[in-house]
């Protein structure tokens, strides 16, 4: 176990909570990027992107971090993209795995 305060951990649990799917391609939109370019940016294949945004599968490590990274900083640019409009459907997850 970590030698951080147990408040940091449960931040640092807390901090890594990923946005709904809806949320993550409407921040992306929002910042008129491709998931080819958010695929580049975090070094994954488009299809990750695709399959992130759908809530098939969530993103693994050391991916989620930098994802997660971009999420933040698109929400702080985009705030009303960060928003999960009401009536707006969100694709249910399965259990197939990770991207």
């Amino acid at each position: 176990m970590s030698d951080a305060n147990p408040l940091e951990r449960v931040d640092a649990l807390l901090d890594d909570v990923l946005p709904p799917p809806r949320v993550r391609q409407q921040l992306r939109l929002a910042a008129g990027l491709t998931q080819q370019e958010v695929a580049e940016a975090v070094g994954v294949k488009r299809l990750a992107v695709a399959r992130w945004e759908l809530g098939q599968v969530h993103p693994r490590r050391p991916h989620r971090a930098v994802y997660m990274h971009l999420l933040k900083r698109l929400a702080e640019r985009f705030p009303e993209a960060a928003e999960l409009h009401e009536g707006t459907p969100t694709p249910a997850l399965d259990s197939r795995g990770s991207g």
